[in-house]
């Protein structure tokens, strides 16, 4: 801006050049502000400034009519180097000519004073002494009551020269360039555009002037374009690299891709002019980019669906997996197909020819409600195609069907009754592509994937695509299946090796619960028995073969058809184990499991317990006071070579023991301890049935699933009723089969078995007589009444009796050939004292056990 002295500050003389205007003057393009309290005033308007930068300085100067010098600006004193202090009251002529031009210019100065105007460059002298070549132009003009003054304003030749060529450099840039540019005012309407951008986008400049390109390119997306450039003039942010596609009316038939930047225009005082932009045409990368990116999407759809795809086992579950993966991101609507026979566990085969095909539905999937699932069957539906049908062929061929455009007679094709066209339709299906499942060469079934939202028809690129999709789900679906057929098929093993039925044992209940692992994919080895045996004394088993699959089951059936066999031989727990340690170090390949055999006599109320690496029972007291049984450590069974002791303890009337596998208190986030503190506090209950104690703790245990297999059994002593059970302790000598004989009589007569007191007396009179000859002494006679009646012989003796060979002649030695053949079954199990000899008498027929 430029500054000076007037003396007047409301009074000017316009000349020809300018006018008065509001208290004003305008004159030569410039806005002359009033002056201010100083006397000073300032130059308005836009020629002196760009962007808030001078671009040429414009010295101006007040000359009174005897010629010296009355306002000096600021730009006078940066062109010339005179301060104003220096250079008002000076002569012009003197201070800023030379003598060889001082009267050329003092000639010029009394014609403008005269009224003549005049411009045109002049050399003016600088302060340092060197020559500056100025243009000018002059105005005369009157000062205060009339006094002619000459206002005179000058700017440096060479810039301005400068300036012009900068313009001009700047104007070829516009008007040459190969790039698309143009100038919107606010309104986004063209003001100016090079003939680049009128090629690009296929019109004469004129016909875009004033109009915005919404108006002039309809085929674009204007509105995008529109609101960036409305962005940049409200922010003042440029925008780089700003994408635009469409169709031109230069070329409508083609899909082109241009790259935009945009910058705010301002004058010299901010006021927004528009916004400028420049375009160039990007097709071939946008469409290598595009190509890219679909790359990409299809790398990236792959790799999710490799992660999602065939996370389980179960067939239902990955097929859902592989509509997961595509919706909404390839399809809007997806749908898995199994065949029937495939789905009900059958092996897939070659389709014949004329083979009509069964379908059931397995997944359905869509990205929104469109009603389009009332064109495909409902998960669990069955449809039917015959043979000539397009999906029968497709399947037939193991091909893709691609149906890049649907109408109503393709889909008519497509689907498996004319009922679903109208639904199918209507839910705006316009692309569909069918990929059979294929595995190992057999046809499992197909999916179909259908756009209807997305615009875009399946291509070539999408069909393989789905190939790949489809066959990593046609893999695990098969895995899944064979998963399935072959943990059924264990299951039923494994079913068949536990107990099917649970004998009534008297004296005792017992409650078991079995439960296959929720989250492992293969059946376990965990099993348990209840084996009953002699005098009514029952063996408890439990078991874990370490492991899954048919194997650990079939190992697990091994096993415990060993411990059976073992404990109906009357041996004691600590045997059975050891026997069991052979036969699974016998199996070989590294099986190992743990087990637990308890013994229980009812008449005693004893038990004996030994352990193979398994964990320690729960002894519930009748008041509900638990604790564990420790057992004496014990390997599991497969190590080999490693001897197993057992442990006995007594159980009171209504006492409560709890045998169970490491399935019920093993989890990942707590130890072993902690589980069986938790068993332990769920089994003190009060007031619950056996049956009700068992439910009780799985609730309490197994809230979300278990890892492994569950074995358990539950076993609470009950009173023996007085008819069930009778001892007579054998102590004496010679009488003693007398008084056993007459003790027998007495009893079973009582029990209303009369008919069995012969059989009875004679096994009973030889028993003891065996007792007394060939051990140290008969201890106690026992008779037990259950399922048949058992008679009892405890002696002091550790020899077996054996069936021996006699003579016609010999007086002795036929004792046990008559108990044998009396006898139901017999037989001699040892003791801690000595042993036991027993002999089982059916009960007679109408007379309950």
């Amino acid at each position: 801006m430029q500054s000076g002295v007037v003396p007047d500050r409301h009074q000017a003389a316009p000349d020809r050049e300018g006018r008065k205007v509001g208290g004003f003057l305008i004159m030569g393009g410039f806005e002359w502000d009033a002056p201010d309290e100083a006397g000073r005033f300032t130059a308005g308007g836009d020629a002196a400034r760009l962007d808030g930068h001078r671009l040429v300085p414009l010295a101006t100067a007040l000359v009174q009519g005897d010629g010296r010098i009355l306002h000096w600006s600021e730009d006078a004193e940066a062109l010339l180097g005179y301060p104003a202090t220096e250079a008002v009251g000076m002569y012009a002529a003197e201070l800023l000519v030379t003598d060889e031009e001082r009267p050329r210019v003092l000639d010029i100065f009394e014609r403008i004073m005269s009224g003549q105007s005049w411009s045109g460059t002049f050399p003016v002298r600088h302060r340092d002494g060197h020559v500056v070549r100025l243009e000018f132009r002059t105005y005369p003009i009157a000062g205060p009551g009339g006094e002619p003054l000459l206002l005179a304003t000058a700017s440096d030749v060479q810039a301005l020269h400068d300036v012009e060529a900068d313009l001009a450099i700047l104007d070829g840039i516009f008007t040459q360039s190969p790039i698309g540019m143009a100038v919107y005012d606010t309104d986004l309407r063209f003001v100016r555009l090079n003939d680049a951008l009128a090629r690009i986008n296929g019109l004469p400049v004129a016909d875009h002037l004033g109009r915005r390109v919404s108006e002039i390119l309809p085929g674009v997306n204007s509105a995008e374009i529109e609101q960036v450039m409305r962005q940049v003039i409200i922010t003042g942010r440029p925008v780089v690299d700003a994408r635009s596609h469409g169709r031109t009316p230069g070329d409508p038939r083609r899909e082109r891709a241009w790259s935009a930047s945009y910058y705010r225009l301002e004058d010299s005082t901010g006021r927004v002019l528009g916004v400028s932009s420049s375009i160039i045409d990007v097709t071939e990368r946008f469409q290598a980019e595009a190509r890219a990116a679909r790359a990409q999407e299809r790398l990236t759809t792959i790799a999710d669906a490799t992660a999602r795809i065939g996370t389980t086992l179960d067939l239902k579950r990955t097929a859902e997996e592989l509509v997961e993966a595509v919706i909404p991101r390839f399809a809007d609507f997806a749908t898995v197909d199994l065949l029937d026979p495939v789905f009900q566990g059958e092996e897939p085969s070659q389709l014949g020819p004329d083979q009509g095909l069964k379908l059931r539905a397995v997944a359905v999937g869509e990205a929104y409600e469109s009603g389009m699932d009332l064109a495909v069957d409902a998960v669990g539906e069955i449809s039917e195609y015959d043979s000539s049908r397009t999906y029968s062929q497709c399947l037939r061929s193991g091909r893709p069907l691609l149906r890049s455009h649907v109408n109503a007679d393709v889909l008519r094709s497509l689907v498996s009754s004319e009922e679903r066209v109208t639904p199918g339709m209507a839910a705006g299906i316009h692309s569909y592509l069918m990929v059979p499942l294929l595995a190992r060469g057999m046809v499992l079934g197909g999916s179909e994937f259908i756009r209807m939202r997305n615009p875009e028809p399946f291509t070539a690129s999408d069909v393989a695509l789905a190939e790949e999709l489809v066959a990593r789900a046609a893999l695990a679906i098969d895995n899944a299946r064979l998963y399935r057929r072959e943990r059924e098929t264990a299951l039923t093993l494994q079913r068949s090796l536990l107990p099917q039925e649970i004998h009534r044992t008297l004296g005792l209940e017992i409650a078991y619960r079995y439960l296959p692992s929720s989250v492992t994919s293969e059946v376990g080895g965990d099993w348990f028995d209840v084996v009953p045996l002699s005098c009514g004394r029952v063996a408890l088993v439990v078991g874990d073969v370490m492991g899954h699959g048919i194997r650990a089951a079939a190992t697990m059936g091994q096993l415990r058809t060993v411990a059976r066999t073992l404990a109906t031989l009357d041996l004691p727990p600590e045997q059975v184990l050891t026997r069991l340690d052979e036969t699974a170090s016998g199996i070989g390949d590294g099986q190992f499991a743990t087990c637990i055999c308890a013994v229980y006599d009812p008449v005693d109320r004893m038990v004996t317990v030994a352990g193979a690496g398994h964990l320690p029972p729960v002894w519930v007291a009748p008041d509900g006071t638990t604790k564990r049984v420790p057992l004496p450590p014990g390997v599991p069974l497969g190590v080999g070579g490693v001897a197993f002791e057992s442990i006995e303890f007594t159980l009171p009337e209504g006492g409560t023991v709890a045998l169970y596998t490491d399935g019920l208190i093993e989890r990942r986030d707590q130890d072993l301890d902690q589980g069986i503190d938790l068993l332990s506090r769920t089994l003190s209950g009060p007031g619950r049935t056996l049956e009700e104690s068992c439910d009780a703790v799985l609730s309490a245990l197994v809230t979300d699933g278990t890892d492994d297999d569950i074995a358990m059994i539950m076993a609470r002593v009950l009173p023996i009723p007085t008819d069930r059970l009778a001892v007579l302790p054998l102590r004496g000598g010679g009488r003693l089969p007398a008084e056993a004989r007459q003790f027998t009589r007495r009893t079973l007569q009582a029990w209303g078995l009369s008919a069995l007191c012969d059989y009875a007396e004679l096994m009973v009179s030889e028993l003891v007589t065996n007792a007394l000859l060939h051990a140290d002494a008969p201890r106690r006679l026992r008779l037990f009444r259950d399922r048949v009646l058992t008679v009892e012989v405890a002696d002091a003796g550790g020899q077996t009796p054996q069936l021996r060979p006699f003579a016609e002649q010999d007086e002795g030695g036929r004792g046990m050939y008559l108990v044998s053949e009396l006898a139901h079954r017999w037989g001699s199990r040892p003791t801690r004292e000595g042993k036991v000899v027993w002999a089982e008498l059916e009960l007679p027929l109408g007379i309950a056990g």
